[in-house]
């Protein structure tokens, strides 16, 4: 556990599937916050273990009781470990299929980022024409595919963002307001855009740098959805603040709660890769890292400097 620098580039046999599992050879794999999570040790993994969540390939061989996958089929997944490599065995009912018009590139970056888009806006808390909601990281991987499901969906989006050419993205994304933290401050711009009513919904996957003034932003009964923690984690806290601050709401999701069943994951899956195919959802794949610069991709991510999606290509 640590910094970047405890990734290592090792040789390990090729996997054999057990019962129910399936071996995919890894066409892309996705760069994401639970990674460097899992890697820093904020979420416990027995080691040693192969980072990555997140992948879309090609199916190489099945084991014994598959029958809804075959080999060379193009599947992808998310949510299990071990997809920083070239191989990975993945249970059978984790997978889903790859429609033809979308690459193995664009599936795994759809795959955990474009699902946590869409349970953020369709289930944590869901948006409906006219709500107002402040978006943290508006540029991220999970930002500008927010970003654009909330201005479909007709709500106000309020989009904090680092550098003006982030602040560029979101706002094609669909961001009606753009406010640029490094020189204003979020909270009292977000009061003064919204005539001092707040906003309905926080999306922040920031955290500790963010969370307190948040809570300040929204309207009463408002809900904060604190999904991620790039900044670092968000200190205990009394609950009853959220009294005190007009009776708030706050979740702390996680993707893995919202495909939990087979049906959910494939249904939560199809309805993402329809977006992306009809055009509704624009995917920005920002860089491609050969897998063995895993440990600068790393760094890019926490360093803040990165928009949209980074994939590692085996």
């Amino acid at each position: 556990m640590g910094g970047p620098e405890v990734i290592e580039v090792r040789d390990l046999p090729v996997p054999s599937p057990k019962a129910n599992e399936v071996v995919v050879k890894i066409g892309a794999a996705g760069v994401n916050f639970i990674d460097v999570y899992n890697r820093q040790g904020r979420y416990q993994v027995p080691l040693p273990f192969v980072l990555g969540q997140e992948a879309a390939g090609t199916v190489a061989t099945v084991g014994q009781g598959v029958k809804d996958v075959q080999p060379g089929e193009r599947v992808a997944y998310t949510s299990v470990l071990g997809a920083y490599a070239e191989y990975a065995a993945v249970a059978a009912d984790r997978l889903v299929k790859i429609p033809p018009p979308i690459s193995d590139q664009q599936a795994a970056a759809a795959m955990l980022q474009g699902m946590t888009a869409h349970y953020l806006a369709h289930d944590t808390f869901p948006l409906k024409r006219g709500d107002t909601s402040l978006i943290h990281a508006a540029a991220g991987g999970v930002g500008l595919l927010l970003v654009q499901i909330a201005h479909q969906i007709g709500a106000r989006v309020i989009g904090t963002v680092s550098s003006t050419e982030k602040g560029d993205l979101a706002r094609q994304a669909g961001a009606d307001e753009i406010i640029l933290y490094t020189h204003s401050d979020f909270e009292s711009e977000t009061r003064r855009l919204t005539h001092g009513k707040g906003v309905d919904v926080v999306y922040d996957s920031v955290g500790k740098t963010t969370f307190a003034k948040s809570l300040n932003t929204l309207r009463p009964r408002g809900m904060m959805v604190l999904f991620g923690g790039s900044s670092g984690a968000v200190p205990p806290f009394d609950p009853l603040v959220l009294t005190q601050k007009g009776s708030l709401f706050i979740t702390r999701p996680s993707l893995t709660h919202y495909i939990i069943t087979q049906e959910d994951l494939q249904s939560r899956a199809s309805r993402v890769f329809a977006m992306i195919e009809q055009g509704q959802l624009k995917l920005r794949i920002e860089h491609l890292y050969a897998l063995s610069a895993a440990q600068q991709a790393h760094r890019d991510l926490e360093g803040r400097k990165t928009t949209g999606k980074l994939l590692l290509i085996p």
